[in-house]
């Protein structure tokens, strides 16, 4: 593997998966089952649980949408105390996603606005 993909991998431009549809929705599941479960244990979430669970979620979310710089922020945001009741999981998975999407569908290949012309009398 030469640098230009390496670096193409970590920045989150290339190297992931293809979305779809199946891989989108595990993905909200598994952010949004990781945000409840956080939420739910609440203060006994000091125990290492919440570690286990953000690990899980960094490794399940990556497999499926592909590795993004801003899962980082939010694996690194769950280490504290407080913001692990934030629902920062399912934030990340939309955002990568948004921005996943947004880089796959280029400007001028969508569909265009079909309008027949009419006749002014």
């Amino acid at each position: 593997m030469d640098w230009r993909t390496l670096l193409d991998r970590l920045s989150g431009n290339g190297g992931h998966p293809r979305l779809t549809r199946g891989r989108v929705l595990a993905a909200y599941s598994v952010a949004v089952a990781t945000d409840i479960i956080q939420f739910v244990l609440g203060p006994f979430g000091w125990a290492g649980i919440d570690e286990i669970l953000d690990g899980v979620a960094m490794v399940a979310t990556t497999a499926l949408i592909g590795f993004h710089p801003l899962l980082l922020p939010t694996f690194v945001l769950e280490l504290f105390p407080v913001t692990d009741l934030l629902p920062s999981w399912t934030v990340a998975v939309a955002l990568v996603v948004s921005l996943r999407r947004k880089t796959i569908a280029p400007a001028g290949e969508g569909p265009a606005i079909d309008i027949k012309p009419t006749s002014v009398r």
